[in-house]
């Protein structure tokens, strides 16, 4: 099924895509948690690196990432084009053609996966590839317009970054890193449902099965907190494993409290107004929650690696 005919591309595109066009498909705000959640898998992975290796294997994850956003914005032309946050997208907008963005994020895909793999090695590489796949085929493609269930499972595409990272420097896959993988795995559904909660009408009008929409709200807030209590656990792996330090045990303790706090507060929100304001401050707070864990991995490793703890 074509995404748009013919007549409405020539007449919706103005011509001439801008550098900051081709930015925007990249999802750079989107990409930066992933660069970051991959530069942290990398810095924690036992052997070390070569730093320019370390850099070219970032840049690699950095460009599939942005891969995958824009083939990701190409096949949801359509739906962009309805939900008021993503309208002034450069295909909905006409500023960029299908085409182009088809054209700019396989040539991405090829030369991120090539040079990683040779740069690294090839279980890295295989699995940048994976991952792009998994996000624009599996995700994007299949389950987004499919099943309510589409973030908890799509979500493992943005939570695989952080292994790809730690195979760069290991050429192997370890439960060290299936633990970093799980993090962002089980922190994916809470994030997204507090934007679906409070977004749920442009979703809806895009007809994507997102589960306020399909399961109402009350189920949808009972999911978030679930996962919120099941986060607040994983997050305490890397302890557990033992490559992590107290700095992180702290941190992880302290903001999954909170994250389970502030989902509590959803739950028991009296009105729909107080709803959708818990939800977006849930929201808000996952997205700042991801980071400061990750930075807190990062911080201990290093204070560990100077004998500070």
């Amino acid at each position: 099924m074509a995404l748009i005919d013919d007549s409405s591309e020539v007449s919706a595109y103005a011509g001439g895509a801008r550098v900051e066009d081709y930015l925007a498909l990249l999802k750079p705000r989107v990409m930066s948690l992933v660069v970051f959640t991959a530069l942290v898998g990398i810095l924690v992975a036992p052997g070390g690196i070569n730093p320019l290796i370390g850099f070219i294997a970032i840049a690699c994850i950095a460009i599939g990432a942005g891969a995958s956003g824009a083939l990701n914005m190409w096949y949801d032309a359509d739906i962009d084009a309805i939900m008021s946050r993503t309208q002034n997208r450069p295909i909905p907008a006409g500023r960029m053609t299908p085409g182009e963005a088809l054209s700019f994020g396989l040539i991405l895909s090829v030369f991120s996966v090539t040079l990683l793999g040779l740069a690294t090695n090839w279980v890295a590489g295989g699995f940048l590839a994976f991952t792009i796949f998994f996000y624009a085929v599996v995700y994007t493609m299949w389950l987004k317009r499919s099943t309510p269930q589409n973030i908890v499972i799509g979500g493992a595409a943005g939570a695989f970054p952080p292994m790809v990272g730690w195979a760069a420097v290991t050429g192997t896959l370890s439960w060290e890193s299936f633990a970093l993988f799980l993090i962002i795995f089980l922190w994916t559904p809470p994030h997204f449902w507090a934007l679906a909660l409070y977004k749920q009408s442009d979703y809806g009008a895009a007809g994507i099965p997102m589960m306020p929409n399909v399961a109402g709200e009350t189920s949808t807030k009972w999911q978030i907190f679930g996962y919120s209590v099941v986060l607040a656990a994983a997050s305490l792996l890397p302890n557990l494993l033992g490559f992590s330090g107290w700095i992180y045990g702290v941190v992880a303790a302290v903001t999954g409290l909170s994250f389970v706090w502030l989902a509590l507060r959803l739950l028991r929100a009296p009105n729909d107004v107080s709803m959708r304001r818990t939800a977006r401050t849930v929201f808000t707070y996952s997205l700042s929650y991801l980071f400061v864990l990750f930075l807190a991995l990062f911080t201990d490793h290093i204070a560990m690696r100077l004998g500070v703890i």
